[in-house]
């Protein structure tokens, strides 16, 4: 009997995780050909996730958990989760129930057909906000535009993955996780799905513009050198125009003398420019406060707690 591992990150979400639970061993019911086990990731949630995963344990011989020291963020969750996992195959979903179980059926299927990864895309985001939905779709746009690792607009994390998929990712130790971008990466054969987007009815989501922002940030400068190549480019056009200024300045000089007029012309060039530096100055920070956080060597997560033993693992 093959196994499979759902590696679920969890923050602040003790009200959906018993109906999660419920749901998806409704599913499982309808597939007993496999054996499943639940792998839930505490990612330093503020409520009481820990001790509805202690219940949840209690009650169910295959719910492990792993609860860390603090907020690690949904990244080091998800590798959390694939480190400690030892099935033949492994689902990475979200607790919220956005991720749908009932896929669970035809992923099993896209992996037996031969292939690594069998995942999910949205093709529309119904019930997130207009703003929400441009954000995704720019950022899918622009990534894809700038980067070698191509990912379908709409991907999410949900999806299944072989065994040697899984150990692929983990030779990944980066700190700072994109695994959007890191799937995709590695390679491998993979089956893209569309499902529709499910509202979630307990609770909220943990995502703000802002945290948003940030996460398609950590993508680009991921997987993407082309902003400093684009730095490299914009300085030598500016160079060249301000060349060319020089040239009809002195020009104008030769032939019609110095001419006081020109403050305003003066202040917008140094405007600009100024501007520029800045952004030049903010892109390349970005590249090298990450190098600066890699050399440091943390480790990705710290657990504080878990009912996974050496026997589990074997």
């Amino acid at each position: 009997m093959k196994t499979i591992d759902i590696i679920v990150p969890c923050y602040n979400e003790e009200e959906v995780l018993p109906l999660f639970v419920k749901e998806t061993n409704e599913v499982i019911a309808t597939i007993p050909q496999y054996k499943f086990r639940y792998i839930f990731v505490n990612d330093g949630s503020k409520d009481k996730t820990i001790e509805v995963l202690k219940t949840l344990a209690s009650r169910f011989d295959n719910v492990k958990y792993i609860s860390f020291s603090r907020n690690f963020g949904k990244e080091s969750a998800m590798y959390a989760g694939l480190k400690n996992s030892t099935a033949d195959y492994v689902i990475v979903m979200d607790a919220d129930l956005q991720h749908p179980p009932k896929m669970f059926p035809q992923m099993i299927e896209g992996v037996e057909e031969g292939n690594e990864c069998c995942a999910l895309y949205r093709a529309k985001q119904t019930g997130e906000s207009k703003i929400r939905q441009l954000v995704s779709k720019v950022f899918f746009s622009f990534q894809n535009n700038i980067s070698d690792v191509k990912m379908p607009e709409g991907a999410v994390d949900y999806r299944i993955m072989s065994r040697k998929m899984v150990n692929a990712i983990l030779d990944l130790s980066e700190v700072q996780r994109f695994s959007k971008g890191i799937f995709c990466w590695v390679g491998f054969k993979t089956k893209w799905i569309e499902y529709k987007n499910v509202e979630r009815t307990v609770g909220t989501t943990k995502w703000s513009l802002w945290g948003l922002f940030k996460y398609a940030l950590d993508g680009i400068t991921s997987f993407s050198v082309t902003p400093l190549r684009f730095i490299a480019v914009m300085g030598f056009i500016i160079s060249m125009l301000s060349f060319v200024y020089i040239l009809i300045t002195l020009i104008q000089t030769l032939c019609f003398g110095i001419d006081v007029a020109g403050y305003v012309t003066t202040l917008c060039a140094t405007l600009f420019l100024g501007g520029i530096i800045e952004l030049s100055v903010g892109i390349l920070g970005e590249y090298i406060g990450r190098i600066y956080i890699e050399t440091k060597r943390r480790p990705i997560y710290i657990a504080e707690e878990t009912n996974i033993d050496n026997e589990d693992n074997v």
